[in-house]
């Protein structure tokens, strides 16, 4: 009998399954792939900014050359748009990366990482690919419960993970909450707070962490120009947090893991504040289109602060799996979220005007159908 290669711990681990390709779906379903509309991944509508690709075009000429493994002028830009020092910040291959490099600078085997129900999958993976232990704390109203996630932090907790808003649910936590939640939390356990959506926030609704940050040592703030910024493909991620955390964190990233498309287009679109606004405008346009059809439609939702809606498409565990076939079948591409314990349940990203409509449009006949 040939041996099992690998810790048990992670042969254990159910892998990622990122939302369906278009080219997928295409040749699975017999698709006219100009036709597919994909809205699974809160990637944004309306693509990458114009002047990422500028910047990108005019960095092309160097990539016969490794990138600049400090990516001191990404960093540069970002030191100056959050007014911190640049050792205050760690850059990522995407905010996953962060995450991942996070949990392993921190966390040793059988140590404990808090994070809630329903939150983002990685934090359940990082855990598991570290041996380390998971406290799950049941969520409220599919949303964190702060003070519940405080009690559960025990003499081996060395992380807590926090999204705001969060992923897939886009319930948003206030910032006084989460300020009282840092008072509390024992120095030695290392908050993360992920605000990979912080950007699609409206202006009553934000908050100042990064002036956390200058009072709470261990706490380390995460983003991404995956969403709100248009570069999903290109994976840029950074961390804000003490030098302290951001010396662990560089210690353990890979070397050019940052590539220099990435860092031009990430400062260009950095400094793209229309680009941004319209990112946000057209978001917020979209999210009352969608929920209007699903009041109409009498489906229950999640209010959301995301670029996406967790939307209820039937009362049996079924539900999610034939709803979204159904689609499939109609090229629309969502994403069911069984995974998180959520079997009834769908993610739908928000598109531009004409993709929402079709998903509308197909949601009524594959709710008919079903």
């Amino acid at each position: 009998m040939t041996t099992p290669f690998g810790p048990s711990y992670v042969r254990q681990i159910a892998p990622y399954v990122a939302g369906k390709p278009i080219s997928e779906v295409a040749r699975e379903f017999g698709l006219d792939e100009a036709k597919i509309v994909k809205l699974a991944s809160n990637e944004n509508p309306l693509g990458m900014p114009e002047s990422a690709k500028r910047a990108m075009a005019e960095a092309v000429a160097e990539l016969g050359r490794y990138p600049d493994s400090n990516a001191f002028e990404l960093k540069a830009a970002l030191s100056a748009r959050y007014d911190v020092p640049a050792d205050w910040i760690t850059l990522g291959n995407g905010s996953n990366d962060i995450l991942e490099i996070a949990a392993h600078a921190l966390v040793e085997k059988s140590q404990a990482i808090v994070y809630a129900q329903y939150s983002f999958a990685v934090y359940a993976l990082a855990t598991q690919g570290l041996g380390a232990r998971a406290i799950v704390v049941p969520a409220v109203n599919y949303g964190h419960d702060l003070d519940a996630m405080l009690a559960a932090i025990d003499a081996d907790t060395r992380l807590v993970f926090v999204a705001n808003p969060n992923n897939p649910t886009g319930t948003f936590i206030e910032g006084a909450k989460i300020e009282a939640f840092l008072d509390k939390v024992p120095r030695e356990v290392v908050v993360v707070l992920d605000e990979a959506y912080t950007e699609y926030l409206p202006a009553e609704k934000r908050y100042d962490s990064i002036a956390w940050v200058r009072r709470y040592p261990n706490l380390l703030v995460s983003r991404t120009f995956s969403k709100a910024y248009g570069l999903a493909g290109l994976r840029v991620g950074f961390a804000i947090g003490q030098p302290e955390l951001t010396d662990l964190l560089n210690r353990l990233r890979q070397p050019f893991n940052v590539n220099s498309l990435a860092q031009a287009a990430a400062i260009a679109a950095l400094n793209d504040a229309e680009f941004l606004q319209q990112s946000a405008e057209l978001n917020a346009a979209g999210y009352r289109k969608l929920t209007a059809a699903f009041d109409r439609l009498g489906l229950e939702y999640v209010p959301s602060d995301g670029n996406f809606v967790l939307v209820r498409v039937g009362n049996d565990d079924g539900a999610g799996s034939r709803v979204n076939l159904a689609l499939l079948k109609q090229g629309v591409i969502v994403r069911p979220v069984g995974n998180y314990g959520l079997p009834q349940w769908l993610r739908v990203t928000i598109g531009l005007p004409e993709e929402n409509d079709a998903f509308i449009a197909a949601l009524e006949k594959s709710l008919t159908a079903a």
